[in-house]
């Protein structure tokens, strides 16, 4: 468990994994260096309850530090992820591990509950609320390349797996997604339909709180698939990650790049069914008429139908 200045709803969580249907565990909690009372409720729990063990930092290190140092110190067969303001159901470790044993070097996954701030239902669940592609399970690959649609406090892994791949401490808000990348480069996924965590949507979400930094991490990211993967890219992922580093440079008003890579995206595959919409924002740089007309969801369009074209 990675915490950071949760102290409203840190005690949900911890309880979350304590009382799993499936009690032989350890909860590894590192708080990166909390400045709420964060710090003395994880205390508490690890005086009561042996099976709890937390590291303090003294500064603020970053969530991929974070979920590092907890991994470095994992010492079961497997491993799960909780953030210190989401939770799990009270069997979801019993589920999992029902079905991971028969296929030890894959990746079990589930969909989630998403909660508001109070820990209501919103009726809606995570795969809904983040319009996750059809195919969940098998060989990945591909589609994780073009965006993360995994929800991370549902997996289940083998701890060696995790602790070869790690988390790339350079990055604030998009670690996980290269963590799956490259992840689903060597195994393949088994997706649990039925929801067997929460996620908690707050306004305090880390990936809501910055989005300048979003946009430059999501070009970094998008490079480092294009430099570690080259050839084992697919046309249909080639063309969604320069639309995407164009998206992004839009986002941060360099409109010369953003127009480069959407014709790059053109030109990998002219075929595709939003082609024109590619040019479109080629030529305007995704500003101009376009932009005024779609009155700023034209960039939602834009991914929707990246991710649901044909060749």
């Amino acid at each position: 468990m990675s915490s950071y200045n949760h102290e409203k709803y840190l005690a949900h969580a911890i309880e979350s994994v304590l009382c799993q249907t499936f009690s032989n565990l350890e909860l590894i909690i590192v708080d990166d260096a909390s400045t709420d009372n964060s710090p003395a409720i994880i205390e508490t729990y690890q005086t009561n309850d042996s099976r709890v063990r937390a590291t303090f930092h003294q500064t603020n290190l970053g969530i991929s530090k974070t979920l590092n140092d907890g991994l470095r110190q994992a010492k079961g067969k497997y491993v799960s992820f909780i953030g210190s303001d989401d939770g799990w159901l009270p069997n979801k470790l019993e589920k999992q591990l029902n079905v991971i044993k028969s296929c030890e070097d894959r990746l079990v996954w589930s969909d989630g509950k998403v909660i508001d701030s109070k820990g209501v239902p919103t009726g809606i669940n995570l795969t809904q609320y983040q319009s996750s592609p059809q195919r969940k399970s098998g060989n990945l690959f591909q589609e994780l390349l073009q965006e993360d649609f995994v929800f991370g406090q549902s997996v289940l892994l083998k701890t060696q797996f995790a602790q070869q791949n790690a988390f790339n401490e350079r990055l604030k808000l998009v670690a996980d997604h290269q963590f799956f990348v490259g992840l689903a480069k060597e195994h393949e996924f088994v997706f649990m339909a039925e929801p067997l965590a929460v996620y908690r949507v707050h306004g305090q979400n880390i990936t809501l709180k910055n989005e300048q930094l979003w946009f430059k991490e999501r070009i970094l990211l998008r490079n480092f698939f294009l430099e570690h993967y080259g050839a084992q890219i697919g046309k249909r992922s080639l063309a969604d990650i320069y639309y995407k580093i164009g998206h992004a440079y839009a986002g941060l008003n360099q409109k010369g790049l953003a127009q480069h890579y959407y014709l790059k995206a053109l030109r990998v595959n002219p075929l595709r069914i939003n082609s024109l919409l590619f040019l479109l924002l080629a030529l305007t740089g995704g500003d101009g008429f376009l932009g005024t007309f779609l009155g700023g969801g034209y960039q939602k369009i834009c991914t929707l139908l990246t991710r649901f074209s044909i060749t």
